[in-house]
């Protein structure tokens, strides 16, 4: 959906009925045209109007200051003031190799997530799964999808490589493909309880999981703490950080008798990666996931880099009248978490997977690293002691392929944490189409 977003216009010249007609037209209206939760269109969504104030007590993971309604910061003697133009209900930015919470804003709040819950489904399932594993499609898999939900365009007795729809998923956030990897992991329902789970190991604790998709259901709730958790433990993984900054794909089409198959080009959805509908690409973003529903707004989690800094920022449901608000207040949070690293005190801390024993691992889960299980751009090591990142060729950016090596894996008990290692993050406007 989009997160175009619009202001009341005055009649100043119309009569009263007129004014009342077009008053109730508009209430009917707007949520759709500005994606802001269905409770509020006829109240909050007006200029001035209150806005849902958080509870006055939520959790308090990470440190006590995070459990304190209203925004969380530090500020040095030389650190920047926070943005004024910030209207987000919940965020949060976070070192991602240290896990130290820069600065927050009610990051407990339980919220609709909308597809940033595609995260986590893709947190729990992606490594379930060869890439290499094709499936056909079966009429019942793309059964139940929600109405308007964003798709990607499966087609049922066609088949897909599980790689083809990691791609759906990552770059359209397609509810389809959602459906049929959640079929090819046992069922729905067993993806929703394999994602509770996982989210609890996670210690995401503001995190209820109804539908894997993220789209609207009654009681499905998480946190922009919850998410930035959700997304530094994805972006451990090669395959996931690989897929979130895809900024353009091939994927298969129909297949007409007799013919070859037809292919088309996805876009990611991530406008700070791909830069589209008016908004500038972020420099340095390398993810990892854009949502938007009636219920939940508009929000989004990233990832960038700039010099030898790490930054995760989320933004849940801005109530700002400017477009592309959720992108355009990341943007602002990256911009002052770059410039105040280092300036201010942390107010708490993304804490590790329960399973995670950081007073193991060769010493080193007590260095900088410990408190998050953290990496950032330093230090790689791959899976098997070397990470290619991705290739180029002329039609999208200059570069040549890089190959980045680095110490040894640290393996922290069952949740295999990688501690002080840094992600070999893609130079996104280099990255070659994927197909």
């Amino acid at each position: 959906m989009s997160t175009s977003s619009s202001t009341p216009c005055t009649f100043s010249s119309v009569s009263a009925v007129k004014k009342t007609a077009l008053t109730v037209l508009s209430a009917a209206l707007l949520p759709a045209l500005t994606a802001l939760p269905a409770h509020a269109a006829t109240a909050d969504d007006k200029p001035g109007a209150q806005q849902p104030k958080p509870p006055a007590v939520m959790s308090t993971v990470g440190g006590t200051q995070l459990g304190r309604p209203g925004t969380q910061v530090e500020l040095g003697p030389r650190a920047p003031v926070l943005p004024k133009e910030l209207s987000g209900r919940s965020w949060i930015v976070a070192d991602a190799e240290s896990g130290d919470v820069l600065a927050s804003h009610n990051s407990h709040w339980r919220l609709p997530p909308a597809s940033t819950m595609k995260m986590l489904f893709a947190d729990t399932v992606l490594p379930r799964l060869s890439k290499s594993q094709v499936y056909k499609v079966k009429d019942t898999d793309l059964a139940g999808i929600g109405e308007g939900s964003s798709l990607v365009g499966l087609k049922e007795d066609h088949t897909y490589s599980v790689h083809d729809l990691w791609l759906g998923v990552f770059l359209r956030s397609g509810n389809d493909a959602v459906h049929v990897l959640a079929e090819m992991n046992g069922g729905w329902d067993k993806t929703v309880v394999d994602m509770q789970k996982h989210a609890d190991e996670l210690q995401a604790l503001d995190t209820t999981v109804v539908s894997p998709d993220g789209y609207d259901a009654k009681g499905q709730v998480s946190s922009a703490y919850d998410l930035t958790l959700i997304a530094r433990s994805g972006m451990q993984k090669k395959d996931f950080r690989e897929y979130c900054s895809t900024a353009t794909a091939t994927f298969p089409g129909e297949k007409k008798k007799g013919k070859k198959r037809e292919s088309f080009q996805i876009q990611n959805t991530n406008r700070l990666l791909t830069g589209s509908w008016g908004v500038e690409p972020y420099k340095g973003l390398a993810g990892v996931k854009n949502g938007n529903t009636t219920h939940a707004g508009a929000t989004f989690t990233g990832v960038a880099q700039r010099g030898d800094k790490v930054l995760l920022v989320t933004v849940m449901n801005p109530s700002a009248s400017e477009g592309n608000a959720v992108y355009k207040e990341a943007a602002r949070l990256l911009d002052w978490g770059f410039e105040a690293s280092g300036k201010v005190t942390p107010v708490g801390e993304l804490v590790p997977p329960r399973s995670a024993a950081t007073d193991q691992g060769a010493g080193s889960a007590k260095g900088k690293g410990a408190k998050g299980g953290g990496v950032g751009p330093g230090d790689i090591a791959a899976e098997d002691g070397q990470t290619q990142l991705a290739s180029t060729d002329g039609t999208s950016g200059v570069g040549t392929a890089v190959a980045v090596t680095g110490g040894a894996l640290v393996v922290l008990a069952a949740a295999a944490l990688l501690v002080n290692r840094r992600w070999p993050l893609p130079a996104l406007s280099r990255r070659r189409p994927r197909r």
